[in-house]
């Protein structure tokens, strides 16, 4: 898989007080634990502070975040596939219950294994649907990270120190496989994988993006890709090849048979965006 590379970027970031004045109090802006409702699992959540991504003379700013320390693990995920979690509050008027993934025609792990594995091979709807459950489960809010978000993570984080083996597992070293998270070293953030093991889910520029299947972007290059091109600029287009050899008719909008290099991470606002509030893939199996 060869990744796209987007133009160099730099990162500043906000003062302190002018972070809290923006996006509200950050006392509490510390890393914390979350366990998965229903079962033991647990996964850490560390916090992005806020700045300034500048790319190609157009800064962009972006707010504190939570980021999670490695990607979503099959550990985590088959708690919303499969399990039978705490019921959630009742559904409002006029806001859609979430759904759960339709059964693969084949092994979903693709004979890497699950447990602290990665999970791959899912739709941006799919990774988009775990995150809503996950929000309606906990009571807090999570999504994916905005390109934005995740790019300033990965360069406020990044550091130059070691050979790139040490830190992400990309063609070089991975085997031509993904691999279980958090065995490279993390970025200065505590971050990792955010570089190579799978390519990583983001939402869209564009709202009305959520009601078509393709394209949409993943961040940060994997297993497959060569260690020049796992970086924090590495960005690729989904499209019908990551299906193609789906046999059903349509096909399903939650596997991909052809993206076992595909998975996702999650992010939790300090204070949501308000153009982000709400939003949620309105993908069905008519969509093209």
């Amino acid at each position: 898989m060869r990744m796209g590379r987007l133009p160099a970027v730099a990162w500043t970031m906000l003062a302190g007080t002018a972070g809290a004045s923006a996006w509200g109090a950050e006392a509490d802006f510390a890393p914390y634990v979350e366990t998965v409702p229903g079962s033991s699992v647990r996964f850490e959540m560390v916090p992005v502070p806020g700045g300034t991504l500048d790319a190609t003379g157009r800064p962009v700013a972006v707010a504190p975040f939570w980021m999670g320390v490695h990607e979503v693990t099959w550990d985590e995920y088959e708690r919303y596939r499969t399990g039978k979690p705490k019921p959630p509050p009742a559904t409002p008027e006029g806001v859609d219950a979430v759904t759960r993934p339709t059964p693969p025609y084949a092994d979903e792990s693709f004979g890497f294994g699950k447990g602290r594995q990665p999970v791959i091979s899912i739709t941006h709807h799919a990774a988009m649907e775990y995150a809503r459950w996950l929000s309606e489960q906990t009571g807090r809010t999570y999504r994916l990270p905005t390109e934005a978000e995740w790019e300033h993570a990965c360069r406020a984080g990044a550091t130059e120190t070691g050979p790139p083996g040490e830190r992400a597992w990309t063609a070089g070293n991975a085997d031509d496989r993904p691999h279980p998270v958090a065995r490279k070293k993390p970025s200065a953030l505590g971050l990792h994988d955010l570089l190579g093991n799978v390519a990583e889910w983001t939402l869209d520029r564009e709202r009305d993006a959520y009601t078509t299947r393709y394209p949409h972007p993943v961040r940060g290059g994997s297993y497959e890709d060569e260690p020049a091109e796992a970086t924090c600029a590495a960005r690729r287009l989904s499209d019908r090849w990551w299906s193609r050899r789906d046999p059903q008719h349509p096909q399903s909008i939650w596997w991909h048979t052809n993206a076992t290099f595909v998975g996702f991470r999650l992010v939790r606002p300090l204070g949501e965006d308000r153009g982000l509030e709400g939003l949620r893939s309105r993908v069905t199996r008519e969509s093209p």
